[in-house]
């Protein structure tokens, strides 16, 4: 690989021990992918400061230990607990303390405390063609499809080397040869107003990421807008079922206005007509037990949008959650903040709601229900990853069948793609 000279003088030592073991790790990483030479990134989003395990901790400390900070802007993603809200903490005290521990390692490295999965919500987001490093699959897969910025799929650790550094191999998805399209999912077939339904977007994510893997996928045959809401759904589905970390929707994402500009001109490996059928099943798929005592519900998983809260806002007015029925509402503290600016917090927290920020229901112990329970979700990445994570039953509904539950204290489902 060849190095810039300043690379090599980061490599050597020159801005301390933390910043040279995080070039050789760039640069190791660099070798075994075959690149030729690194570029620049102009900031970076870190995934590996949500606490798994003592080696976190241990890989953390030898970077800020050997004074290691952060050379571009870089976010922070989940972490294991909520700092603004210790009161919702649950689980292992010890536990909780470590994974504190491991965020407060992050911010001593100059990164930028925003604890959240959806980094692309924050004021100040990327640009169209902008080189950056980020982690987190769903925001990997947002930024690079719908806003058009240029990320491979970067891990824990390689994330804050990328950070520290400034510089990534130059491989992947970086380059535009690789943004190809390769293979194309055909929903012309589906039920026009079904585009309408907020569940079509995840269960087709989850349909088309089990298909694609790790392929570059084109969807086409999409009637009209969609919105940031519904891509950020799709794609954080696609990235949990498969580890799909582009997508392109034609006449929608902005590499492909036409179905040949997404495929760069070439023929697609593969053509998949996407049936009514299939998405039939990857709602039972995701829908682990469909009756029975409802325990809680979780949304927000990718963090709640403000668009999303106002929905939820205009959904309680004159209902509240059933006592027995727990509510919860992940979201960044950058969201929250613009709630309780324009005065909807109080409403929520009378109907019933706990927001939970910094971390995310699916990954920590927040929630009060014992395991085997059952709990609805509006999201298809909490249903796939909950009943592994946490041992609950999963119910995958709308938002507007969510709040209609809470307030009646049982499952009430109107808005099923298997009714319409």
């Amino acid at each position: 690989m060849e190095l810039s000279a300043t690379d090599q003088g980061v490599l050597n030592g020159e801005r301390g021990q933390g910043a040279a073991l995080a070039m050789r790790l760039i640069v190791e990483y660099g070798r075994a992918l075959g690149a030729l030479h690194l570029i620049p990134v102009t900031r970076a989003h870190v995934d590996g400061c949500l606490y798994q395990g003592d080696s976190g901790i241990d890989f953390a400390q030898a970077l800020a230990g050997g004074g290691a900070r952060v050379s571009v802007p870089t976010t922070l993603n989940v972490g294991l607990v909520d700092l603004l809200h210790p009161e919702l903490n649950l689980g292992n005290r010890k536990r909780g303390g470590q994974g504190r521990r491991l965020m407060r390692l992050y911010e001593e490295m100059g990164c930028t405390p925003t604890w959240t999965c959806a980094p692309y919500q924050l004021p100040n987001r990327p640009i169209f063609g902008e080189q950056v490093a980020w982690a987190e699959s769903n925001a990997i897969a947002f930024i690079n499809s719908v806003v058009g910025a240029r990320t491979d799929r970067y891990g824990d650790f390689i994330d804050i080397c990328a950070g520290i550094v400034g510089r990534v191999p130059d491989h992947g998805l970086h380059r535009t040869e690789n943004r190809r399209g390769r293979i194309v999912f055909d929903v012309a077939g589906l039920p026009a107003k079904w585009f309408a339904n907020e569940l079509l977007w995840p269960l087709l994510g989850f349909v088309v990421g089990a298909a694609a893997g790790g392929r570059v996928p084109v969807v086409d045959g999409v009637p009209g807008l969609v919105s940031e809401d519904s891509l950020k759904a799709f794609g954080a589905a696609a990235a949990s079922s498969g580890s799909v970390a582009l997508f392109h929707i034609v006449g929608v994402t902005p590499e492909a206005p036409e179905r040949a500009e997404a495929l760069q001109g070439q023929a697609p490996d593969q053509v998949i007509v996407v049936t009514a059928r299939a998405i039939r099943d990857a709602q039972r798929e995701l829908t682990t037990r469909g009756d029975g005592e409802l325990a809680a519900i979780s949304v927000g998983t990718p963090h709640f949008s403000i668009t999303e809260f106002e929905t939820l806002v205009s959904l309680i007015v004159g209902r509240r959650s059933r006592p027995e029925v727990r509510f919860y509402v992940s979201t960044g503290r950058s969201v929250l903040a613009e709630v309780e600016r324009r005065g909807w917090l109080e409403p929520l927290q009378d109907f019933g709601a706990t927001i939970v920020v910094d971390s995310c229901t699916y990954l920590a112990p927040f929630m009060h229900p014992q395991r085997g329970a059952l709990i609805m979700t509006n999201s298809a990445k909490w249903a796939y990853y909950a009943p592994g994570n946490l041992g609950y039953n999963v119910l995958l509904a709308s938002l507007a069948d969510c709040v209609r539950s809470a307030h009646e204290g049982r499952i009430l489902i109107s808005e099923a793609l298997s009714d319409l």
